[in-house]
């Protein structure tokens, strides 16, 4: 990979990109977009007032397969907390060279050489989001809605530490807990209050409860709140919790059980309402995905390697709609999420070379 490839990758990770900073992520987007539409491709563009503007680059197209490529826009450092580039013999260093402008940059540099080599791309797409982050709330819908459209989809998050591609990732959902009680005074009118806060003891148990390790499925308390002082029995209380799950039969067994823990009050005079929901579901693998694996591996000449992962991805939306989806396509990094987040030299060409062997057969109706 020459220097000047990484003098253009560089531009964009100098760019302060925090997805609250509306800015700059649609400065990052601004720049990605017209490298991509000088291959040809036209922009349709979903305006936010307050993240960054989401980006569907279109190719032109054509009767078969259709394959989407899936990036985000945005990074998790706020300005003047990480914003510098460096690198030496092995290592780039920056805000998103592995998560993942650096990613999006492996789809480029991998449509350009297709287009190099075909003079056009038809059928192949590109969805850059800009709240991803931040967990897709908004850009969720959106991926959703167009993912019907495709066949495939490639999503660019960062390779394995053995250029794994993702096959699995956890569901996720954040819900929370409201408890109203009665305030009483705890030394004078004990018995007239209704603990908020005794009545939010026994649903985390229960909620705890629902974790079953053997299926991967977890069921975290991360917070909880309630009550005013120890002379004052609580008329309030808020528990926040989280599940992952790795396949939807468990989704369904814990969302049914939380609806009657939340229904059901130990403390006599206690309501509680449940609110938040499934932030992205199950991206589990499927017979679809594997022959999209298989297409590759006779190919490309490999055995690509997969993995399956906890945290979730954008992937997860695709991969909920039917779409075959394999996640992880981007350079090998580490530190993400951290000042010393790092990608690999040797990953970002091994990463173009074979996306590009992927495209080429792509275009070429073989896939």
């Amino acid at each position: 990979m020459s220097k000047q490839d990484f003098d253009e990758l560089q531009k964009i990770i100098e760019i302060n990109s925090w997805t609250k900073n509306k800015e700059g992520v649609d400065q990052n987007g601004e720049i990605f977009a017209y490298w991509v539409q000088e291959l040809g491709f036209t922009l349709s563009r979903y305006p936010r007032e307050e993240i960054g503007d989401h980006l569907h680059l279109i190719s032109s197209h054509r009767e078969g397969k259709k394959l989407l490529l899936l990036g985000h826009l945005d990074t998790v450092f706020p300005p003047n907390t990480f914003e510098n580039f460096k690198e030496d013999n092995e290592w780039i260093y920056g805000p998103g060279v592995c998560d993942m402008k650096g990613g999006n940059y492996v789809a480029l540099q991998a449509l350009r050489a297709a287009h190099k080599k075909f003079g056009e791309i038809h059928n192949i797409d590109f969805l850059l989001v800009s709240d991803e982050e931040t967990g897709s709330d908004d850009s969720k819908h959106l991926s959703a809605k167009l993912a019907k459209d495709y066949d495939y989809c490639m999503v660019f998050e960062a390779a394995g530490l053995h250029d794994e591609v993702v096959v699995g990732r956890k569901g996720v959902g954040t819900f929370f807990i409201d408890i109203e009680g009665i305030a009483a005074h705890a030394g004078n009118h004990y018995s007239d209050g209704a603990d908020a806060n005794l009545e939010a003891a026994h649903k985390l148990t229960q909620l705890v409860a629902l974790t079953d390790l053997e299926k991967q499925t977890t069921v975290n308390v991360g917070k909880i709140s309630g009550g005013i002082g120890a002379n004052t029995i609580s008329p309030k209380a808020h528990l926040t919790f989280e599940l992952r799950y790795t396949n939807t039969d468990e989704r369904d067994r814990v969302l049914k059980a939380v609806d009657k823990i939340v229904a059901h009050s130990h403390v006599e005079g206690t309501e509680s309402t449940l609110s938040g929901g499934i932030q992205r579901d199950v991206m589990q693998p499927s017979p679809e995905q594997q022959i999209f694996i298989d297409h590759i591996n006779t190919l490309c000449n490999v055995q690509l390697p997969t993995e399956k992962r906890g945290g979730v991805s954008d992937a997860n939306v695709v991969s909920s709609q039917g779409v075959a989806t394999l996640d992880g396509w981007g350079p090998y990094g580490d530190g993400d999420h951290t000042i010393h987040e790092r990608a690999s030299k040797k990953s970002f060409v091994e990463r173009i070379k074979l996306v590009t062997e992927i495209f080429e057969h792509f275009l070429e109706g073989k896939i």
